[in-house]
């Protein structure tokens, strides 16, 4: 054997030796899937999400489903193999573990950010709505609930479907116009709808459970056109009104933005 190829054998064995260790080092990196896609306007886990006290709620039909994703917890380890697989899938999303979990490295400790953040949301959800509708909290109550659904990125949808079950479209009709429309976003109290991520995921879950609509916050609409589903038009919104709005024209046959 020459020299050469001596020293190219042996730099071929470390290359292979290096990349055999990366295979097997930690990287800082959490991989995301679609997660629930639940109908606010219906039951969850055998609990209604929308209970209306002081105020008649309708029977609405059509579905507003919330979107979420789902990703390896703060402990889990992502390896060179995981991270590979995930930047070449429809279905799975390679993300910062610092933007996933941006507050606390355990389980325990992201659940209850996640709670917290799941708390404020559905407060500035009730809120946001009952100002809407020019509803007292004193005289209404809602209460809301969503079994093992953490973060705030469902503040928009919880709004709308307090506003379907109490008004409606305000003529009488569903706001959904007996659609399936799925969206995300954050929401607060005096109406403002805020980015949240993951979007590309969250258009998946919504076409799994047969949602041709999605509303998306306006600054996210080009990371959720990433993977769009064919048949589903996103619909661009930054607040409740707007949101309101858009439902009423699609209903009517209206001019509806689209990203």
């Amino acid at each position: 054997m020459s020299p050469r190829t001596r020293a190219l054998a042996v730099c071929s064995a470390l290359v292979l030796a290096l990349l055999a260790v990366a295979a097997f080092v930690p990287l800082p990196f959490s991989i995301a899937y679609p997660g629930p896609a639940a109908n606010v306007l219906g039951k969850h886990k055998g609990e209604p999400v929308i209970t209306v006290h002081g105020a008649k709620a309708r029977k609405t039909s059509g579905e507003l489903r919330m979107t979420a994703i789902v990703a390896t917890g703060p402990e889990a380890s992502a390896r060179v193999t995981d991270v590979l697989k995930g930047w070449f899938r429809r279905d799975e999303a390679v993300m910062p573990r610092d933007a996933v979990y941006p507050v606390g490295d355990s389980t325990e400790e992201v659940a209850e950010h996640n709670a917290a953040q799941m708390k404020q949301s559905q407060d500035d959800a009730v809120e946001a709505a009952l100002r809407y509708l020019h509803r007292s909290p004193k005289d209404v109550r809602v209460d809301l609930k969503l079994a093992d659904v953490g973060g705030p990125s469902a503040g928009l949808m919880f709004t709308l479907g307090i506003i379907d079950t109490i008004d409606g479209d305000g003529a009488g009709h569903d706001l959904t116009g007996g659609r399936s429309i799925a969206g995300t976003g954050t929401i607060t109290a005096d109406g403002k709808v805020g980015p949240v991520g993951g979007v590309a995921l969250k258009t998946q879950a919504a076409h799994r459970e047969g949602a041709k609509y999605f509303l998306v916050p306006r600054e996210e609409c080009s990371d959720a056109r990433a993977n769009l589903p064919k048949d589903m038009r996103l619909i661009p919104v930054t607040t409740l009104t707007g949101a309101v709005d858009d439902l009423k024209a699609l209903n009517s046959g209206g001019r509806v933005p689209s990203c």
